[in-house]
């Protein structure tokens, strides 16, 4: 038994680290290298390229500015929304949980084009709105610019960080805050003086991560950033190896290392973090309940602007692609829009060619992939759970290893690493990204379910002489089908909407739906985006409903 699992270890260690480790190995290896078509012949070329472009320090500025004022807005934002709902009286709570679950629903690409729509000073429908009440002649608000690429990655990274951010302050002792208030101190200098500094590490866990999620967005700074000419390191990159003639892929390597290195340093940094939160923990015993502040007159008014968040993060970016997805231009909502609603764009869509093929290829991606993901997350869950071995914590490492990669940097060194082979090109070359990107999404659900799971059940079935792979086959996996299934479906969603790797691996005859929809949208074809828009937010809406509903039977099975 105990040589099964070692070689199993070893064998999962092999396909594991070939998936995570073999692209940044390449990464490395092209930032050396002088071509894709010149692999081996080193140089340090690239990086002083890189490095010396009078551009990169702009782009570095900006990124700079981006990465940390969207992560403070998000923080800030959190903060704000967790001591509402933790501390305080506000009512309509479950507000609280549409906010950090929903907008999860709604993929990041769509989210942005939304506010786009929204914003843009050509025929955003807010200027449109404006300009016709105000009779103004130039558009007021133009979300082409940092401030807008800032606003929209805030929002997008706020359901995170609040989901961080909401436990701690909710585990915080009442008996703290009760002493501060007996010395003397008000509310507001009990949450600056007591509540915030004990938080911190929660906080500051929610900003790095906030940090680390927009330093690797792609589709904030492709819609909002490009158009207005705002580059940032994931658009710089993309334009240096999917634009013009001389696509320089040594270069993006080069630059892409910076990214890869600072991601990494963020995510250890936020490790280190969420570890040291526990230190923190001030429940003192199984009665505590967190006092609740009355806010007052301010309770009605806070509730309305809570209720005004919850409808620009959910309802309004739905709302607009559905309406842009039926009139024949960008027009402010009247009767005589209503009277000019078709189903004209969406019947373009359907009869589009390539539209067919990016649908076909997502789906095809989704249900094989993630299929061929979930197997491979059992036995690698099966090995971290119940083998406890340093190779097994080996293993553990390089399986989560893909959460510190930006996407289109990791997209570069697959594409070091698929043009030496003749996956180069081919829907499999995106397929295997996939499940290399994704992969921790599928073990995280499987680890929960294997815990659950006692080793008498698998050491009675190989005592009475049935194989490793007989026990797994017929004892294991059919007690963990609820994680199987929700993590199937988690895993085929995150395929369904996956953009920043498909850009840089994406060919003519491989397109998926985001990037089809990219191209939309610097095209100005809003209305085929919206309609397309829309199917995947189906597509991905039913999934994620169907895991939730698939996750609330097992507890309810469980209970």
């Amino acid at each position: 038994m105990d040589s099964a699992r070692t070689r199993l270890t070893w064998l999962l260690i092999a396909i594991v680290g070939a998936l995570t480790v073999c692209p940044v190995v390449m990464l490395v290896l092209g930032s050396f290298s002088e071509g894709l078509t010149a692999f081996g012949h080193f140089t340090v070329d690239k990086y002083v390229q890189a490095y010396t472009d009078p551009g990169f320090f702009e782009v570095m500025v900006n990124t700079t500015i981006f990465v940390l004022a969207s992560s403070l807005l998000s923080t800030v934002l959190a903060i704000f929304l967790a001591y509402l709902n933790t501390r305080t009286d506000i009512p309509f709570k479950f507000l609280f949980k549409i906010i950090s679950i929903i907008p999860m629903m709604i993929p990041h690409l769509l989210f942005t084009v939304s506010w786009a729509l929204l914003l843009n000073p050509s025929n955003g429908l807010i200027n449109l709105g404006l300009k016709e009440v105000f009779s103004l002649d130039s558009a007021p608000l133009n979300i082409y610019s940092m401030w807008g690429m800032i606003l929209v990655e805030g929002l997008l990274d706020l359901p995170i960080a609040y989901l961080i951010i909401a436990p701690a302050m909710a585990s915080f002792d009442v008996a703290l805050e009760e002493s501060s208030r007996v010395c003397g101190a008000g509310t507001w200098r009990t949450l600056l003086r007591i509540t915030l500094p004990v938080l911190r590490p929660a906080i500051l866990a929610a900003f790095i991560l906030g940090v680390v999620r927009s330093l690797a967005s792609f589709a904030v700074p492709s819609v909002i950033g490009m158009p207005g000419r705002v580059h940032v390191l994931a658009t710089y990159l993309y334009e240096m190896i999917a634009t013009g003639f001389a696509t320089d892929y040594g270069k993006a390597a080069a630059v892409g290392m910076s990214v890869l290195v600072a991601s990494v340093t963020l995510i250890i940094v936020y490790r280190a973090l969420t570890a040291e939160s526990e230190k923190y923990v001030t429940i003192s015993s199984r009665g505590f309940r967190p006092s609740v502040i009355e806010l007052g007159k301010a309770r009605m008014p806070l509730f309305g602007l809570v209720s005004l968040l919850s409808f620009v993060l959910i309802v309004l970016p739905v709302a607009v692609l559905i309406y842009t997805s039926l009139v024949p231009y960008s027009m402010v909502p009247s009767a005589k829009a209503f009277s000019m609603m078709s189903l004209k764009h969406w019947t373009d869509v359907l009869n589009d060619p390539i539209s067919l093929l990016s649908l076909k290829n997502s789906l095809f991606l989704a249900v094989v992939g993630a299929t061929l993901g979930v197997i491979l997350s059992i036995f690698v869950a099966y090995v971290i759970v119940k083998v406890k071995t340093r190779a097994a914590g080996v293993l553990e490492s390089l399986s989560y290893l893909s959460f510190s990669f930006p996407g289109i940097v990791i997209g570069v060194g697959f594409m070091w690493f698929f043009v030496q082979t003749p996956l180069y090109a081919t829907i499999w070359a995106l397929l295997l990204g996939y499940i290399a990107t994704y992969l921790p999404y599928g073990i995280r659900p499987m680890s929960s379910a294997f815990v659950q799971i006692h080793s008498h059940l698998e050491e009675s079935s190989l005592v009475c002489g049935a194989s490793p792979l007989t026990t797994m086959r017929r004892i294991i996996v059919p007690l963990l089908i609820p994680g199987i299934v929700s993590g199937w479906i988690l895993m085929a969603s995150m395929f369904v909407r996956e953009l920043t790797l498909s850009v840089v691996l994406s060919r003519p005859g491989t397109e998926v739906l985001a990037v089809q929809i990219l191209r939309f949208s610097e095209d100005g074809l809003w209305g085929k985006l919206s309609a397309l828009g829309i199917v995947m937010i189906l597509i991905s809406t039913t999934l994620v409903v169907m895991a939730t509903l698939v996750g609330n039977r097992f507890k309810a099975a469980q209970g």
